[in-house]
């Protein structure tokens, strides 16, 4: 697989990475254990996790494939800190001290002395340069190589980016990952203007729209889908309106003419959007992942991702700007 370099770093990911978030719950050892071998089959290198994923039990799991599956020095391993969810309750704590128990509880579930790239989860109440002080003690502990941010808008973003900047001895922020398909494109609004002005790599996670750009509730909510079960209904119901039904046909009329499938056509169309580094791909079996591993020697046609734009939300000015650049 096609490798990428993280915004100005020296740190170079394949360009699909894979996400964890249902390791341990809905995806059982076994499936993780297949993922986790076709992933790194194909080429593929990126593994995202965080520790509030299953409250531990995903970094686990990962812990327990890491060198029989995969050689560890062979895996880009990216978790997050300061965030969990507690007696049903969201809870975010990203003041120093909360960071760096989190960061400990990580490594040592992950069984390694390192994390590649540990990212702050999400914005937090405690005082920003507090929290940036945690990321540049894990790099100087040598407890994470490189770190980033998850979720920030575009102003917090430039924000974190800017205090690392301000002082010789500060961790550069190496990325940030935020939701970003055809279904999301608030990213285009700040995020990815700031990361491609700073010099940040860019991890979109759920590049299916939650799995609905994949086709499979154009007609009902298949059984044992993420919109059928307890926990992820409310995640997925926003994107089954009126709107995002007709990029859903749109994409499929796409897909229908290019000879793919459409979770193949709106992944192409984020994968090599102007700015994203890697999608993250969230599937919960070998046989979700094959489709999206496939896609390694396709792109869209220009005019067929330009009319996405369009049915989507409007037209792409960095898309534009690509071209011109070009030629």
């Amino acid at each position: 697989m096609e490798t990428r370099q993280v915004g100005s770093t020296g740190l170079r990911v394949s360009r699909l990475g894979l996400g964890t978030l249902t390791w341990g719950r809905d995806t059982t050892a076994e499936q993780a254990r297949s993922l986790l071998q076709t992933y790194c089959e194909a080429g593929g290198n990126l593994l995202d996790t965080a520790a509030a994923y299953g409250s531990g039990e995903t970094e686990r799991l990962i812990g327990r494939l890491l060198g029989d599956v995969v050689p560890r020095e062979d895996v880009i391993i990216a978790t997050k800190a300061g965030f969990a969810i507690r007696s049903g309750q969201r809870v975010v704590d990203t003041s120093r001290g909360a960071l760096l128990r989190d960061l400990e509880g990580s490594l040592r579930r992950l069984g390694t002395d390192y994390v590649d790239l540990w990212q702050l989860h999400t914005w937090g109440e405690a005082p920003l340069e507090e929290s940036l002080s945690a990321l540049d003690l894990a790099v100087a502990q040598g407890k994470a190589r490189y770190v980033g941010v998850s979720n920030f808008v575009g102003w917090q973003t430039a924000q974190a980016a800017t205090w690392q900047r301000a002082l010789p001895g500060r961790t550069p922020i190496a990325s940030v990952q935020v939701e970003y398909s055809l279904l999301a494109r608030r990213a285009e609004v700040e995020v990815l203007p700031a990361v491609r002005s700073l010099g940040i790599g860019f991890f979109p996670w759920s590049p299916l729209g939650r799995g609905v750009l994949t086709g499979q509730y154009r007609n009902s909510t298949p059984r044992g889908s993420r919109a059928a079960s307890d926990h992820f209904s409310w995640f997925v119901e926003p994107y089954l309106e009126q709107r995002s039904r007709a990029v859903v046909e749109a994409v499929a009329r796409a897909a229908d003419g290019l000879g793919l499938t459409p979770l193949q056509v709106a992944l192409l169309w984020v994968r090599d959007s102007p700015g994203v580094t890697a999608p993250l791909l969230g599937a919960r079996t070998s046989g979700q992942l094959m489709p999206a591993l496939a896609v390694e020697d396709q792109e869209l046609p220009a005019q067929i991702a330009s009319a996405l734009d369009d049915v989507s939300g409007g037209p792409m000015a960095a898309r534009a700007d690509e071209r011109v650049a070009t030629g």
